[in-house]
This record gives C-alpha cells, structure tokens and sequence, in this order.
C-alpha cells in the first residue's frame, strides 16, 4: 500500500479506474480499507480472503485484502501506521513467493517514517531482496524505448570511482542480461556500457577508470556469451538514434542513468528490482506529501508498473 498520507491510495483508486476493462489485467491491494473510504466515500470495495478472487471482482470494484492502518490524513505520515506499511510489503512478497499473485508492485514509501519506527532498510529493494534471500539486487528504471541500470546507487559522486570495479560491472552485466531474456523475452539482450568521465576518458587523457576497470569488464562479458559494447561517451548514448542500438544501458552512477530517463519521460518511468525470485515493480516517484489528498496526483507511473509487472510475468510464465 505504500504511505498512508501520501499519494499511493489515490493513484490506486485511479489506476484501478482506468486500467478496469483492460483484458486480462487485474490487481489487488493491500491496505487498510478505511483509507480508500475517506477519500472516495462512493468507491465500490470488494474486501477479499484469497487473492485469488481478484479477477472477479476487479470488473465491479477495487479488490482489497484488508490489513489495519487506523487513521491516515493525507499529507501528514504518522508512525502509527509503519508497522501496517512493512507488512503489506511482507505479506505481498509471501503471497508472490508461493505463487498466489503473479508480481508485486510497491506503491511509493516514506522511508523517514518507517526508519524512526525501527525499519533498518535504505528502502523497498534492500528489503524486499532480504525477504528473498538475495544480497545482490539490481535497480532498473524503464520507460518505452529505454531501460537504464545505474551501477552504484545513493552515494556522492566523490565515492564513485573506489566503487566502480571490473567485478561489480561484470556481475551486474550477467544479471541484467539474464533478466532481460527471462522477464522481458529478449533472445540475445544489447548492453551498452556508459563511460565514466568526459569523452569515456578520452584513451586515458581525462581520467583512468575506462582503461582500468570498464573496458576489460566490457571484454569479459563478451567472454562470456553477453553481446556488452562500450564504454560509450555518456554524452551521446541517449541519442534517439543510439537508443535503438541497446536493450539496456549500464550507467556509472545514479543520476546518468535516472537524468536521461527522465528528461525522456517523467511520467511513465517504473522501477524494475532484478535478480528477485519474484516479479517487482514500482512507479518511479515519490510519496508526494506535498499534494496528497487534493487529486491531483497522476497515476500514469502507477499503471505503467502494473502493466510492466503484468508483461514481465507472462514473460517469466512463458520460459517455464
């Protein structure tokens, strides 16, 4: 369910609105019912049991499996409902785990609230990876046309370059290639490998960390069977024309993978977790404290991961 005060209860009434008829498209969430009622006193509600009965109700009403939040005002998080937060992303991860939903999609969290209730997770992913048994996830953001894989993640830039390793880019290659072909159907995925510095160091001129760790990672990849080219300046690598030469995009660190993707198309971005033994997606904002409750929040993020998460399981279903 996400944050309670932010704007995750609204953009699921609205997704459930639009996405309603779409066939073969259904979802339900985990949430406090009461919080759907105080914003839409009309909305039809179907409380269920079993997960499974969503596609039966979806048509009429939004599917919810109810947990207790108490009260939620919007805009104004209150660490009384942390504890309900971390278990509806507990319990949709079980419920993805033993096959009773096909994908979890996590509405937007306010990480200061859960960690001042005892939540000891930078976020979402690290948790969900815990609950999977994974130490290693990979974040990917998507929009139509393009896929981006930052290598490193929240650090200032000045940590980059020690990060960076031939190692930490091979290993985060086999893995993206891997998931493209298992959750996306790409026979033989494209990875262009960004360039750290300036003209990707202009042959060592403008910086070592080419030459010294991307380039021979870039080499081993292709070793070992993964179609990897680069290191491309970073500059010209989101070029409409360039873009149609790669699956996916490893970037370097955080912003050169998100600044393009969003400039692109903000509204459409979702946040893929890869390596999971479970499908998961997540809109690519924020909770939105500022506007929540006043309508005004769009659900385009929302519906474009719950697609997302649809296909990628069909995908996952399909290589069975």
């Amino acid at each position: 369910m996400g944050e309670p005060a932010g704007v995750g209860p609204e953009i699921t009434i609205k997704a459930w609105r639009q996405l309603n008829g779409l066939a073969g498209l259904a979802f339900c969430v985990l949430a406090d019912p009461d919080i759907f009622r105080q914003l839409d006193p009309g909305l039809p509600l179907a409380l269920l049991d079993d997960p499974a009965d969503t596609a039966k109700a979806f048509p009429h009403a939004l599917p919810v499996l109810p947990l207790h939040a108490g009260r939620a005002m919007p805009g104004k998080p209150s660490p009384a409902t942390a504890k309900t937060v971390i278990e509806s992303i507990a319990t949709a991860v079980e419920l993805a785990k033993s096959s009773r939903v096909s994908a979890v999609v996590t509405n937007p969290i306010q990480k200061s609230v859960l960690m001042n209730a005892g939540f000891r997770h930078p976020g979402h992913t690290e948790f969900i990876a815990e609950l999977c048994g994974v130490t290693a996830p990979i974040m990917m953001l998507a929009i139509p046309g393009l896929r981006v894989v930052p290598l490193t993640v929240h650090m200032p830039l000045s940590q980059v370059p020690e990060k960076l390793s031939g190692s930490l880019i091979v290993e985060s290659g086999l893995k993206v290639a891997a998931a493209l072909s298992r959750d996306f159907g790409i026979a033989r995925p494209r990875l262009a490998v960004a360039g750290l510095n300036p003209h990707a160091g202009e042959d060592g001129k403008l910086g070592r960390e080419e030459q010294d760790h991307i380039i021979p990672a870039v080499a081993a990849l292709c070793a070992q069977g993964v179609d990897a080219r680069g290191p491309y300046p970073p500059d010209s690598l989101f070029s409409a024309a360039n873009r149609q030469t790669y699956d996916a995009a490893l970037c370097m660190y955080h912003d050169q993978a998100l600044i393009p993707l969003k400039a692109l198309d903000f509204e459409h971005g979702v946040n893929i977790t890869l390596g999971l033994p479970i499908v998961r997606t997540s809109p690519d904002h924020g909770t939105a404290l500022d506007i929540a409750g006043q309508n005004k929040a769009s659900p385009e993020s929302l519906m474009a991961a719950i697609e997302m998460a649809a296909a990628m399981a069909s995908a996952r279903r399909a290589t069975v």
